[in-house]
């Protein structure tokens, strides 16, 4: 942890940042933050299309002094295309990846055997803190982010609606949403122009790319989320809750 760093995002006054910011593009919010907090920023990936834009952005565009650590969970559960993508941007961008995942196993069969066939279907809260929520804090914690960046829109789900380009998670870390006000094709479009990797699922319909096991194509009509946790009733892993 940065403790000055820290300090000094405890006197951010969001309502008004958030007032002023809203309205800018990504790379004039990444610009801002990278310029407050030199130090002690670190973007969550899961290499979907927007995690890549956001990447580009810190990576190809702004360069910071200092580059941002990417956090990729490792669930273990991934799609082989996932896990191309990640070794593929890692090269692409030299990206200061840092991966987490579970301490106790190491592999998709090491987690069946420990914490039994498809927990996701018996107990996925379950499956999420040990998969995600657990690694991610601990991730946080070990990089000593102060705050960290998400590629999260507004547009993506219902429960994103009201989305701020700032706030507070439950460690009062500060959260940068840079492409709250974009849209989907905003993203496509940025991607297509300045040639970002992506992930070859996109061209087969999964707008949304999570584990293999819970994620499905979306059809013409359907929410871009539509396809994650399909008939769970489920909107977030928890990461964000």
């Amino acid at each position: 942890m940065f403790p000055e760093l820290m300090q000094k995002v405890q006197t951010l006054d969001l309502a008004v940042l958030n007032q002023e910011l809203d309205a800018a593009s990504p790379q004039e919010i990444l610009a801002w933050v990278t310029q407050v907090l030199p130090e002690g920023l670190v973007q969550a990936s899961a290499f979907n299309v927007d995690d890549m834009v956001v990447t580009d952005l810190l990576y190809r565009g702004l360069k910071p002094q200092h580059p941002v650590p990417v956090l990729f969970l490792d669930t273990l559960h991934h799609f082989p295309e996932s896990l191309e993508l990640v070794a593929r941007s890692t090269q692409h961008y030299d990206l200061n990846l840092k991966i987490y995942r579970l301490v106790t196993v190491d592999s998709r069969l090491g987690f069946a055997q420990r914490y039994g066939e498809n927990l996701w279907e018996t107990d996925i809260q379950q499956f999420h803190h040990l998969t995600k929520i657990e690694p991610l804090h601990r991730g946080l914690a070990e990089l000593g982010a102060v705050a960290w960046i998400t590629g999260r829109r507004r547009d993506q789900a219902h429960t994103r609606s009201d989305m701020p380009v700032l706030e507070w998670d439950k460690q009062q870390r500060l959260k940068i949403n840079p492409l709250a006000n974009w849209t989907r094709p905003q993203s496509w479009r940025y991607v297509m122009e300045y040639q970002v990797p992506y992930n070859p699922l996109h061209d087969q319909g999964y707008a949304s790319i999570g584990d293999e096991p819970l994620t499905t194509p979306v059809a013409e009509g359907e929410d871009e989320r539509a396809g994650r946790w399909r008939g769970s009733g489920k909107t977030e892993c928890g990461i964000h809750i």
